[in-house]
């Protein structure tokens, strides 16, 4: 059965443009809705964590969808590979904000520090570690050494959790204390109930609320792997994006292996950007995308008129023409098939205006 996503990535691209532009206007609408405001309510009240997800770029790691959580509940952090430092200001000024902001809402901070692998090929594997998957844990595992550093190394107020995705099964895999580890594609079958209790037995130092507020994404990942159980997924394990995002605002593509998205944390966005044109280049050489272009979409989130927005419209100008850039110089082809758009994303409201 064809997915939307599956669907989309044949038609041409002003139509695929168009279709996406269009899911941007739709997640607005809907985000604003009565019922979806208080969804989001009654759930933050009842799962009062803050939930933070470093993630690499790749387009099938999607932890809303694999999780089955509502739209607005996840911060995530993305990049290349996953790979981040904390050190970096930019990065380290907004992960630092967003644990105060809900410190003093009285909220802890669970920050999901991921790395994705293939079980059925290793070359599907993360391309920022060259399908590395041992480098690509260890790595989140210094991510999480340096948020301990930064936030406590006893782990009550932000608990650093390194968790892997395979992604030919979106299975979650917990990694806990001194080695154990929660895979939920093993739990398949069994009942969500005992999900608890083994959490607890792996990660004993957990919080309590951190754990009853993990719990539900561990159940709708599960209820998530279970109904992809005998489906047919070669597309979707393939890489087939043909949008490249840079900046912030991008919680429209609920779309599955759609976009690649680049978060403006690092000091050399362009080796990112690079590996990211060089993915949609490989896409349409292999036919998996048509070869009639792709898209590039700045953004940058705003909360308040004025100053606010302005700000936001000139690094979104910023960014878009530094990856134009970019892309020209590395893939001067490629470039000739760029379909360039600039936008800001009003946050309170998720609405997303063009600029150009």
């Amino acid at each position: 059965m064809p997915t939307p996503a599956t669907l989309l990535h044949d038609q041409p691209i002003e139509q695929r443009i168009d279709a996406l532009l269009d899911l941007s206007r739709q997640h607005a609408e809907h985000f604003c809705s009565p019922g979806a405001w208080l969804a989001r309510q009654r759930y933050m009240a009842q799962h009062t964590t803050s939930i933070v997800v470093m993630k690499c770029m790749d387009g099938r790691i999607h932890i809303p969808h694999a999780t089955r959580t509502p739209l607005g509940i996840i911060t995530p952090f993305r990049n290349l590979g996953g790979i981040f430092d904390l050190g970096w200001p930019y990065l380290g000024e907004l992960l630092t904000d967003t644990v105060i902001d809900a410190a003093q809402a009285g909220r802890g901070t669970l920050m999901l520090i991921t790395y994705h692998f293939s079980r059925g090929n290793s070359a599907r594997g993360c391309a920022g570690f060259n399908c590395d998957t041992e480098a690509a844990k260890a790595h989140a595992y210094a991510i999480a050494d340096q948020a301990g550093k930064l936030f406590g190394q006893d782990h009550q107020q932000v608990y650093p959790l390194v968790c892997g995705f395979e992604t030919d099964s979106d299975a979650l895999i917990i990694h806990g204390y001194e080695g154990a580890v929660l895979d939920v594609s093993e739990w398949v079958g069994h009942a969500p109930e005992a999900l608890s209790s083994q959490l607890n037995a792996i990660c004993p130092d957990m919080p309590h609320d951190m754990q009853r507020d993990l719990l539900p994404l561990l159940e709708g990942n599960l209820a998530h792997v279970s109904e992809l159980q005998g489906v047919e997924r070669e597309l979707d394990i393939e890489h087939r994006e043909w949008v490249i995002c840079i900046g912030r605002g991008f919680d429209f593509l609920h779309l599955p292996n759609t976009a690649l998205i680049i978060g403006p944390y690092g000091p050399d966005l362009a080796v990112p950007i690079g590996t990211a044109a060089t993915i949609i280049d490989t896409n349409m050489r292999a036919g998996r995308i048509p070869d009639d272009g792709f898209m590039l979409l700045a953004s940058t989130p705003y909360q308040h008129s004025g100053v606010d927005r302005a700000r936001a419209e000139l690094k979104s100008h910023f960014l878009s023409e530094f990856a134009e850039q970019v892309i020209r110089r590395e893939h001067p082809m490629l470039a000739q098939k760029m379909r360039r758009h600039t936008a800001v994303v009003h946050w309170p409201t998720r609405r997303l205006d063009r600029l150009d």
